[in-house]
């Protein structure tokens, strides 16, 4: 039998611009455009008018919760200028997923920001602190009754992603690179190998999110936090020093950034090593995701553990799953993480969530194929297709874990 919370969140999750289509203020959208190679996000699954469909699906599988974000783009198409009915929309959102019995995750910036802001300096520019602060000053008039809120996505991936746009400004790289997988990794399995962000573009976020956090709080009462990607980092042998140093750059000091917040969002989907040179791409196999990760199940477990032991925050699984087209693995992917989760409850760390990485299948950053979903899309008609793994983690979350010992 599981060691769970009673109140234990079961649930999966989105992001605005992957799901919502037509996110046309956003940088996302313009960079679209203007790269060479990377698909279009367009309609995208058109959450935007079908989120009450989507909403059902989890909540009549039997999850009981659903983490989605609240695009900035379309709250502030101007600087300054916030939109009435966007606001109104996005408090539908939440009273839908209330009245359904999903509790709201909300995530006030996932990877995509207005346009205007890019093109002002984004998150090194002079506004940028400022700019963000009345954002969320506007957006938490509708946030009440909403219990969790993550100020930034993977904030640590935001980082390499300004870093990587300061140096495509002053030439010194020509080619964008996906969060996800570059188009070469698509064609060849092969994981996109991402530069480590420089920590002065860290401690930029941690400001942030620092001058955030308590706006959120005071004003709504939600337990507030941010999500981080975690890679879950292991030395090579004679490498635990150099280990230290990349892992720091990586996620620690964002691990550190969310010291005084009332949870950290845990994001694991693989595991890598590092040498002497850093982190090790992965390599080559047959077993590789349609990222051309590493099929780490247990990579969920080292996420959890490292994040517990350097915050001692309650740790909320705000994204874990699989690049795949086989959704039986999905499932053996998934069971295999739950129980090195449980098992970590079971040793005592603070567990209070898991949310699934995702709940349909979307746009992921530059590129369709990845498929993460427990529900299936039909691009053209939008039709949803729940998959067998939904219904399978719904089968968990009614039994509150205890049915993974019986599979």
């Amino acid at each position: 039998m599981s060691r769970l919370r009673n109140d234990f969140l079961w649930g999966a999750a989105t992001s605005p611009h992957q799901t919502e289509g037509n996110n046309i203020n956003s940088d996302w959208w313009a960079r679209e455009l203007l790269v060479p190679g990377m698909e279009p996000s367009g309609d995208a699954v058109d959450s935007y008018h079908r989120y009450r469909e989507d909403m059902r699906l989890l909540a009549d599988a039997g999850l009981n919760a659903y983490r989605f974000g609240i695009e900035w783009a379309r709250i502030e198409p101007r600087p300054g200028a916030f939109s009435r009915a966007e606001l109104a929309h996005y408090r539908r959102m939440i009273d839908t997923a209330l009245e359904l019995g999903l509790t709201p995750v909300i995530t006030l910036h996932h990877f995509s920001s207005p346009r205007w802001f890019a093109e002002e300096g984004g998150w090194t520019g002079d506004q940028a602190v400022e700019r963000f602060v009345s954002y969320v000053e506007v957006v938490t008039r509708i946030l009440d009754g909403v219990e969790w809120v993550a100020t930034i996505n993977e904030p640590n991936m935001l980082a390499m992603m300004t870093m990587l746009q300061d140096a495509m400004r002053s030439g010194d790289v020509t080619e964008w690179k996906s969060p996800t997988v570059d188009g070469e990794a698509e064609r060849q399995r092969i994981a996109a190998n991402l530069p480590v962000p420089e920590p002065k573009y860290g401690h930029r976020f941690v400001a942030v999110h620092h001058a955030v956090r308590d706006i959120v709080r005071e004003r709504t009462g939600a337990k507030v936090g941010w999500t981080i990607a975690n890679q879950a980092l292991t030395a090579t042998p004679g490498n635990e020093d150099k280990l230290r140093e990349v892992r720091y750059a990586a996620e620690d000091l964002y691990l550190e950034g969310s010291a005084g917040d009332d949870f950290v969002g845990v994001q694991s989907y693989s595991s890598q090593q590092v040498d002497a040179n850093g982190i090790v791409p992965h390599p080559d196999h047959p077993d590789n995701t349609l990222t051309g990760a590493a099929y780490r199940p247990d990579a969920l477990d080292i996420a959890v553990r490292h994040a517990w032991e350097s915050t001692g925050l309650p740790i909320l699984v705000t994204e874990n799953g699989i690049a795949t087209a086989d959704d039986e693995r999905r499932i053996q992917y998934t069971r295999e993480a739950l129980s090195h989760l449980i098992q970590a409850a079971q040793d005592g760390v603070d567990v209070r969530g898991y949310l699934h990485w995702s709940a349909l299948d979307n746009y992921e950053w530059g590129h369709w194929e990845p498929t993460f979903g427990l529900i299936a899309v039909d691009r053209e008609t939008f039709e949803r297709r729940p998959k067998p793994s939904l219904g399978w983690l719904g089968t968990v979350a009614r039994s509150g874990g205890a049915s993974l010992t019986a599979d």
